[in-house]
């Protein structure tokens, strides 16, 4: 071969090799670039920190790519039970179910439990949010169709276990919170409240479904929940959020991150309370009378924000969503034009579960619950887990004591420890709670399609909350100054002793 031509090859192959390095080196780029930016916020803070009635609240940190830690189901084994507090004991009340969620019990001891998941729905935030949507909640074991069915889960023999599970529809729409009153069942589907004739002890649910109201469907926050008031007269329903934090605008929010109210008697409704990104646990405060609710907040500010909560609810009450989060800390993230004085109406929510928790159902401590002084006044709530926190939070059932008051206190007690595996998996997730009729504390657990019965063996059942009363305050007669200064400084039919 000439001496020309090994020299044009050689000069062709050097070059080539370069391409070759200089490709490795981009890959290289390319991969550390990607990590930098997949890597995520590690929290500076424990959960505990995060919570209670004076959280530490961290500097915001916005995400453009938010931090990802899903923890892939993987299930329990045959006799393997979640780890429960000193003195408490756990069985298996009802598995085999298909995605539980809310449970319900009915006044003669039967459990009633919605097997639901997500709708066909869209996802805020375009293609790109969408398809992510989509691994993420594949990953979570949220990406399995919805089974749409109502169960009645029935204990015969007394045993703690439910022999008897029924299918009392199978035609249901994302199905959510359950309640009943006078034969009449209330369902809530994922965008409408229906209606169904329904006598105790029956294992069929037969008959058209009325429907008492429209709601928006689908969005973010898909699942609807329902408490009846104290006299049955009035339903109380969650509607959670389309979006993260308004980012497709505000008029697909319209009806949403709010409670509404609705008439049994005249059919009419109304908002009761907004600004709720997602609200979801509803319960009636033993003590004080109050309704109070479990909320998840936004994400993508840092693994340290914004913590869940779960507050009181009076009538007319906003708690800042989109624009607001923790009573006036402005979230400047958000795009729509923030509503005149809503900083100054904004309430502040009364206690902080921690950043990312998922807090979901919640009950309160009644009369004949069986888990012990150690659990004797308070709330239990159930926390399904973070997806977006390092490390993860939730996945357990804590605690949290009410004082003399009816007011919370404290930081966060587990029940049920964190069902993490530790590897990266979980066994399952916490979903909600509700009381059986012996007592026992009820957990649903999603995606293990268990529902776990817990109680403290030999306790005293709890005696019946004591509510609190007292004289009413006399009406202010007189303003001066600055009105929200009246009480620090009142006026002489206020003072102490003239009343």
């Amino acid at each position: 071969m000439p001496q020309g031509w090994l020299c044009l090859i050689l000069a062709r192959m050097s070059a080539l090799k370069k391409v070759g390095i200089a490709f490795v080196v981009l890959i290289l780029v390319l991969a550390v670039a990607a990590w930098w930016l997949m890597r995520g916020d590690s929290a500076q803070y424990s959960v505990a920190d995060v919570a209670g009635s004076e959280p530490v609240l961290a500097e915001p940190n916005p995400q453009t790519i938010p931090t990802v830690q899903v923890a892939k189901p993987v299930g329990w084994g045959e006799n393997e039970v979640p780890t429960a507090a000193e003195g408490l004991v756990v069985n298996r009340f009802a598995e085999g179910l298909e995605h539980p969620r809310i449970i319900y019990t009915l006044p003669n001891g039967d459990v009633l439990v919605t097997l639901t998941n997500a709708p066909e729905r869209p996802v805020a935030g375009g293609w790109l949010t969408n398809f992510v949507a989509r691994i993420l909640f594949s990953r979570a074991g949220a990406g399995v169709p919805s089974p749409n069915k109502l169960v009645l889960l029935r204990d015969e023999d007394g045993d703690g276990r439910a022999e008897t599970q029924a299918v009392l529809r199978d035609d249901l729409s994302s199905p959510g919170g359950i309640a009943w009153t006078d034969g009449n069942l209330y369902v809530a589907n994922h965008d409408a409240v229906l209606r169904f004739d329904y006598a105790l002890g029956e294992t069929t649910l037969g008959g058209q479904a009325e429907k008492i109201a429209d709601l928006p469907g689908g969005g973010n926050h898909w699942m609807r929940n329902l408490i009846l008031s104290p006299d049955n007269t009035k339903l109380y329903v969650t509607v959670g959020s389309a979006s993260n934090i308004g980012e497709s605008g505000m008029e697909v929010e319209r009806g949403r991150a709010a409670i509404h109210e609705i008439d049994l008697v005249t059919g009419r409704s109304r908002q009761f309370a907004g600004g709720l990104r997602n609200p979801n646990g509803l319960a009636w405060n033993p003590w004080n009378g109050e309704l109070w609710t479990t909320v998840n907040e936004r994400d993508m500010l840092g693994s340290d924000l914004v913590p869940d909560y779960m507050t009181n609810v009076p009538v007319g009450a906003q708690y800042g969503w989109p624009w607001l989060y923790w009573g006036d800390i402005v979230d400047e993230r958000v795009d729509a034009p923030m509503p005149n004085f809503l900083v100054e109406y904004t309430r502040r929510p009364e206690y902080a579960l921690g950043p990312h928790v998922a807090a979901l159902g919640i009950v309160f401590t009644q009369e004949g619950s069986m888990m012990g002084e150690a659990f004797g006044q308070g709330a239990f709530v159930a926390q399904h887990g973070s997806w977006n926190r390092k490390p993860p939070s939730g996945y357990d059932v804590v605690f949290v004591r009410f004082d003399e008051r009816g007011n919370p206190t404290g930081k966060p007690v587990q029940v049920l420890e964190s069902f993490l595996s530790g590897d990266g998996t979980t066994r399952g997730r916490p979903t909600w709670v509700a009381w059986d009729r012996t007592g026992a504390l009820l957990v649903s657990d999603d995606t293990a399609g268990i529902i776990w019965r817990v109680t403290a063996p030999g306790s005293t059942p709890a005696a019946a909350p004591q509510r609190i009363s007292g004289a009413r305050l006399p009406a202010q007669r007189e303003l001066r100054g600055d009105p929200s200064r009246a009480f620090e400084e009142p006026p002489a039919d206020l003072q102490p002793g003239a009343f």
